[in-house]
């Protein structure tokens, strides 16, 4: 936990990590604080209201734990979690980590493909699910050959599925925790995939506690008395997870789960108000988004709002200033690095446009091709020095693409940036091809992939293009194959066909017909050349 004070300098100089031998994350979540504390404000589509203490959280997860063990899960069993926000969610998490296994968070909102890539990659041998998750992988099934058992949270068991609540009727409320070293593997959590499909980045049980001081210290040394912490960020996505609901957790302070299928700014400004949240972490798209209500009914009490994945510019920081009455605190980081650079109002004075200075325990630079450190104003490549306790151990069955994102003792993110003469980073752009809208970090290749199997569809390469509210969105340049005409009823067909197998923010929002794709000499398509209207 980061120690009070003002001086940035003296903050960075006298950290030191505490990492100990052996580190479970679901014991230090719900071990530390005492069993009568509110733990989970869990808020439904209807608004009603059920409240989670710490001893009902432990209670239960031990009873899911003693579930999994009793259904034959061993220790390093792959289980995915495909839920929203919700108290069965963090459950599932909190008796993963318990039982020794590995989670592998699920976005609710995935389509058929994008999972069964996903359970089928990391070769998960459990899911936990909802009705609305198991109506898109019961057809997967025979093509999940690892896949053991599928346990539906919120349903009868049907199609050799088993009963959430009745497991844990069944199941005794005491489990003694596996007994795993801070190195061992916790969780796979997937990232975009900028070449090719998404890759599902390891992390160790110690990525919490080298999350901790990401957190404390945007969040303005938190936490402190009377903090409750939301966020619209889904669960299934590290900063949904590990940025808000473990931390929170792990200091004793209390989470509001709320299952926002499509964002509702008037929403978010009633929940945070209605359930006193005073810590939030909100993405770009859904802070613009709140920035046009322009009146409205009610303004929560927040003490802290932290934001990443983008920088926010001038005019959404002023939002916050005069709408939240606080100053937004930029962040930034990576599914396999992530939270090692901030802002905080406490610490040092924001320049707008910057990601801040690296957190206290992390050591950020610029570096070039050969992993050298430059110097202020050089332009290069964003990198965290390793080892570092936030850092993934590994890409799951990727060792080419694990040594791939090192160069020396550098993790190399991919963003190009600079650093000022004042120690504050400042991002230009990325070096690869990824996509971000809405708060979302895409990749085109498993787009890509998704068009190629439609049979109208000879070629295709996917883009990112400007958008004021969302930064980007998903833009497909198609070539049809021969005797097929390019049609609006084709173009809805299309990116229907990606939103139905993929995801929603997927789906490309612009189709663009062309008889041929630019190509280098060497037959790559020049993706540059495509983020251009068609002329």
């Amino acid at each position: 936990m980061l120690r009070f004070t003002n001086d940035y300098r003296t903050l960075v100089r006298e950290f030191s990590w505490n990492i100990p031998a052996h580190f479970n994350i679901g014991c230090a979540t719900v071990e530390r604080a005492p069993a009568d504390s509110l733990a989970l404000i869990e808020v439904n589509a209807d608004g009603a209201r059920r409240d989670w203490s710490f001893g009902e959280v432990l209670a239960t997860a031990n009873r899911l734990a003693n579930g999994l063990k009793s259904l034959g899960a061993v220790r390093s069993d792959r289980v995915g979690i495909l839920l929203a926000q919700s108290a069965a969610c963090a459950l599932s998490h909190l008796a993963a980590y318990r039982a020794g296994l590995i989670a592998v968070p699920l976005f609710s909102l995935f389509g058929p493909e994008a999972l069964e890539y996903r359970l089928s990659d990391s070769g998960a041998r459990w899911l936990i699910t909802d009705v609305e998750g198991l109506s898109k992988v019961v057809a997967l099934r025979d093509r999940l050959p690892h896949l053991s058992g599928t346990i539906v949270v919120g349903g009868r068991a049907q199609n050799e599925t088993i009963d959430f609540d009745s497991l844990l009727a069944k199941a005794s409320d005491r489990f003694d925790a596996v007994d795993t070293a801070a190195e061992d593997p916790a969780l796979i959590i997937y990232t975009s995939g900028t070449t090719g499909p998404p890759k599902g980045a390891l992390h160790a049980h110690r990525v919490l506690l080298g999350h901790l001081p990401g957190v404390e210290m945007p969040h303005d040394f938190f936490p402190q008395p009377g903090d409750c912490f939301w966020t619209p960020a889904d669960w299934a996505w590290i900063g949904g997870l590990l940025d808000v609901l473990l931390p929170s957790w792990f200091h004793g302070v209390p989470v509001v789960a709320c299952r926002m299928a499509k964002f509702d700014p008037e929403r978010a400004y009633d929940l945070m108000t209605k359930h006193r949240v005073r810590n939030v972490f909100l993405p770009p798209t859904a802070a613009r988004m709140m920035r046009q209500v322009l009146a409205p009914r009610s303004r929560p009490a927040l003490r802290t709002l932290a934001s990443g994945g983008e920088t926010l510019g001038a005019e959404l920081l002023e939002w916050g200033r005069v709408t939240l009455n606080l100053a937004i605190n930029e962040f930034y980081g990576q599914t396999e690095c992530n939270v090692v650079v901030g802002n905080s109002t406490v610490l040092f004075s924001a320049k707008p446009g910057s990601m801040g200075r690296p957190v206290p325990g992390h050591h950020v630079a610029v570096v070039d091709a050969e992993g050298q450190v430059l110097g202020p104003d050089k332009m290069g490549t964003l990198a965290i020095r390793r080892p570092d306790p936030v850092m993934f151990l590994r890409y799951w069955n990727r060792p080419d693409a694990t040594a791939a994102k090192f160069v020396s003792d550098w993790l190399v993110t991919g963003d190009q940036g600079h650093v000022d003469k004042d120690g504050h980073l400042w991002f230009t752009g990325r070096d690869d091809d990824l996509i971000t809208s809405s708060g979302y970090r895409i990749g085109p290749g498993e787009i890509e992939d998704c068009l190629l199997k439609h049979p109208a569809v000879a070629v295709a390469a996917v883009v990112g293009v400007p958008d004021p509210v969302r930064t980007e969105v998903v833009k497909a340049c198609v070539v049809l194959k021969s005797g097929v005409s390019g049609t609006d009823a084709l173009k809805i067909e299309l990116q229907e066909f990606v939103r139905s197998r993929l995801a929603a923010h997927e789906y490309p929002r612009i189709v663009e017909f062309r008889d041929s794709l630019p190509l280098t000499a060497t037959g790559k398509i020049i993706r540059r050349a495509l983020r251009n209207p068609k002329t």
